[in-house]
Parts: structure tokens; C-alpha cells; sequence
């Protein structure tokens, strides 16, 4: 097992070394750091280790963040990814999983979110490079007959998270008794999904490589499918959460209140966020089931215990 990563700034590169050490006590696993937008870099990689599967989990993350640095998401989600599909078809590897966002659906107020929606109108240049993804999948899926499946992750959350999420974020702001920021007013709603249920239905989806889609039909295409062996799949809990009932699950394993500051909506977002996970469960029998307390519990013993407070 390779893992491949730039270990960039964009949060605090450390907490990236502290989990690279706890992978690196597997003697089957290798680290090589590169960055993926380095066509050369990346070539070389494949060259090296002839991959059959390969998971790209790696991107520029953040809808607030494309707005101040939108190069960033140009190089690492669509150039980085490009590698990712040039190394896959030159190797001729069986099956590349990669990480799309719930993001994609943009405008789209109806919910629960379905892989058959229409997603033509991204709300941030994240989200729109998370779309380029699964239509550069589909060209290769096409062209090449690589199967690719993309999977849409819905706010991902639990320990090792990112600093810029927000649980990661509220907590951090409670402990320190500094005020943590709802948006909307507090009126945004998110489909929360504990990590452990991400990395099942990962390896799940990569056991069961894409297949073209027999019924699939050019008069009336279906996003989700497709002639060419081609797939993506929501990975959500299922169960939305509104922000302040978040927050007050949290503030009960913290033992302490929040301070908060209410704001409007930022630029980008969306007000609510639902998985319909029925496609997934179909493919490989399973669904995210991690209540939120549960994992909120989980969240909270690890970042005591990381910063020791």
C-alpha cells in the first residue's frame, strides 16, 4: 500500500505528520510525498508501483477558501487529477475511487440529494471542480474503459478531521470560550457523516469495480450511470442535523455552553444538505449508520486527548 500526499499548509501540517506516523506503523505501507499537479512526479509514481486499485482522496478542500485562492483548486482538483487519470490509464489499473462532495448539487433545493439530479449549477469554484472530476472520470470511463467511481461525500466528520470543519471549529471555540460562528442565522442544516462509515463504504466501492450500465439510454441519460463503466454514489448519513442541535450535542460531551455569534449566509453555501443513499446500498449493501451524538462523543475523547485538554 502506497500513500501519496503533498502535506501542504492549508492546515496545520503536524496534525497531517501525526496521522502519516500512525500509518507508517504498518510495515506493509509505504509514503512517497509529491504533489499531485507534478505530471513528472506523478507519472514516475505509477512507473514505480504499477497500481491495480487506487483511491484519490487527496484536493484543495473548502468552499470559503476557493473564493480568496481559486488557483489552488485549478492545480490540485483538476490538473492533480488529471495525473490521477493519465498514471490509471497508462498502468491499465481495475478500478480508481475518488472523492466527489456533496457539493456538486449546488442549487438544487430538493431534497433528500440523488445521484440521477441534474447538478449543473455549482455554487463555488470548489464544487465546480468536484463536477470537472466525475466529467473527467466519464471521459476516461469512455475513452479508455477505466472503470471510475466517484463518491459524494457529505460532510465528513470525527477524529483527525480537518481544523477548518466544523466540529473542529466549535469545539475549539467552546473550549477556549471564544464565540463560534453559525451562519444563516443558525438555519443551515447538514447531513452529517462519521468517518468510520466514509471508510467502509470506501473499500466496499473499490471490492466492486463500475460496469457500464446495459439499460442505460442516450435519450434520456441518467447522471448516476452510464454506458461506459462508470458510477457515482452519495455516501451520506442519511439523517440531517440542524447547526444548533449540533452545537448543543456537543456542548453536552464538552460540559460547557457555547457563545454564539450569529452571522448571514456566506457566499457559496447552501442552507441544507440530505443523502439519499439508496444507490449504495443497492451496490454493496451498505449505509452510513453513526448517529451524530455518537460520533460527536468519539470526536470529543480524541481532540481531548490530542491536545491534551
Amino acid at each position: 500500500m502506497v500513500g501519496f500526499d503533498n502535506l501542504n499548509d492549508y492546515y496545520d501540517v503536524s496534525l497531517k505528520e501525526a496521522r502519516l506516523r500512525l500509518l507508517e506503523e504498518d510495515p506493509n505501507f509505504q509514503f512517497v510525498r509529491g504533489d499531485l499537479a507534478d505530471q513528472a512526479v506523478v507519472q514516475s509514481l505509477f512507473d514505480d508501483h504499477g497500481f491495480v486499485r487506487v483511491v484519490h482522496l487527496a484536493a484543495q478542500a473548502g468552499v470559503r477558501y476557493s473564493l480568496s485562492h481559486p488557483h489552488k483548486y485549478a492545480q490540485s482538483n483538476v490538473v492533480g487529477f488529471l495525473n490521477i487519470l493519465e498514471g490509471c490509464r497508462h498502468s491499465a489499473a481495475e478500478h480508481l475511487v475518488y472523492a466527489s462532495s456533496s457539493s456538486v448539487y449546488g442549487a438544487n433545493a430538493t431534497l433528500p440529494f440523488s445521484e440521477h439530479h441534474n447538478i449543473d449549477h455549482p455554487m463555488s469554484l470548489y464544487a465546480a471542480s468536484k463536477k470537472a472530476n466525475e466529467l473527467m472520470a466519464h471521459s476516461y470511463s469512455s475513452l479508455y474503459e477505466l472503470p471510475t467511481t466517484g463518491l459524494r461525500f457529505f460532510t465528513v466528520y470525527g477524529p483527525w478531521g480537518r481544523p477548518d470543519m466544523a466540529l473542529f471549529l466549535f469545539t475549539k471555540a467552546i473550549l477556549d470560550g471564544t464565540p463560534l460562528q453559525l451562519f444563516n442565522g443558525g438555519d443551515m442544516v447538514r447531513d452529517f457523516t462519521y468517518i468510520d462509515d466514509i471508510v467502509e463504504g470506501v473499500v466496499r466501492v473499490l471490492d466492486r469495480p463500475a460496469e457500464p450500465n446495459e439499460k442505460w439510454s442516450a435519450f434520456s441519460p441518467d447522471p448516476a450511470t452510464s454506458y461506459a463503466p462508470y458510477r457515482v454514489f452519495n455516501i451520506g448519513n442519511s439523517a440531517p442535523v440542524q447547526l444548533l442541535d449540533f452545537v448543543r450535542a456537543l456542548e453536552a460531551h464538552l460540559g460547557r455552553s457555547a457563545t454564539i455569534e450569529y452571522l448571514p449566509m456566506q457566499a457559496g453555501d447552501v442552507r441544507a444538505t440530505k443523502a439519499d443513499v439508496s444507490e449504495l446500498e443497492r451496490a454493496v449493501e451498505f449505509r452510513p449508520s453513526t448517529s451524530v451524538n455518537e460520533g460527536i462523543r468519539q470526536f470529543v475523547d480524541w481532540y481531548r486527548g490530542y491536545y491534551h485538554d
